[in-house]
């Protein structure tokens, strides 16, 4: 048997830099050097090839994910997941689509929607206050009882 908890900041940055290490090895390595050379003769300027791997892939990838798996690969390693706050069950696309969208809201004010966490009693950042979700850690339940 296991019950959930709220998963802290240390945990979830660890997720976060986890998904950062593999996103850079697995997509943006192989896309630099398959189309480095479109990218380098556009000068810098945006282009639908880094539109495609710089904003949408990313995106698709990570409400893919919250929606399969409920977690993004470091996530999963770390046995966390994504879920919808009231429910505990998966959060509906909707909700991961705001989720995803509120990062900026998280990120903009000097990342403090993110260092809330360590101060909210749910462990819960403004990004999962705006799309209601939380982020859990499933704990056996013979570690709870020592």
């Amino acid at each position: 048997m296991t019950h959930s908890t709220p998963a802290g900041f240390v945990l979830r940055f660890a997720a976060v830099l986890i998904d950062t290490l593999m996103f850079f090895l697995f997509v943006s390595v192989p896309v630099s050097l398959t189309m480095g050379s479109v990218m380098m003769a556009s000068g810098g300027a945006l282009n639908w090839p880094s539109i495609l791997v710089g904003y949408v892939l990313p995106f698709g990838l990570t409400i893919w994910f919250w929606q399969k798996y409920l977690g993004t690969p470091g996530k999963m390693l770390l046995g966390i997941q994504v879920v919808d706050a009231l429910t505990g069950e998966k959060p509906t696309v909707i909700k991961s689509v705001i989720r995803y969208v509120a990062y900026i809201a998280s990120i903009v004010p000097l990342g403090l929607g993110f260092l809330w966490i360590l101060f909210d009693n749910q462990k819960r950042g403004f990004h999962d206050h705006l799309s209601g979700t939380a982020v859990i850690r499933n704990v056996p339940d013979y570690k709870r009882q020592k």
